[in-house]
């Protein structure tokens, strides 16, 4: 996964976390406005979640911001 994308992931969970709780769980869609405007990043981020680390669709907040970090 691409520098800018971790660091916005990492930002968007922190904002979860923040707003909702440590229980808080989101989708790598979270990270993406509504509509598909950047396809290529979009599967990025897929492949990250879902074929790299095989995450089920909802994950907690707090375990993809940790997973994040440890690859910066």
């Amino acid at each position: 996964m691409r520098s800018s994308l971790r660091q916005k992931a990492i930002g968007i969970c922190e904002a979860k976390i923040a707003n909702k709780g440590e229980a808080v769980g989101l989708s790598f869609y979270a990270f993406f406005a509504n509509r598909n405007d950047d396809p290529e990043l979009l599967m990025e981020a897929a492949t990250w979640w879902i074929k790299t680390h095989q995450l089920d669709h909802f994950e907690k907040a707090v375990k993809i911001g940790h997973m994040l970090r440890e690859q910066l």
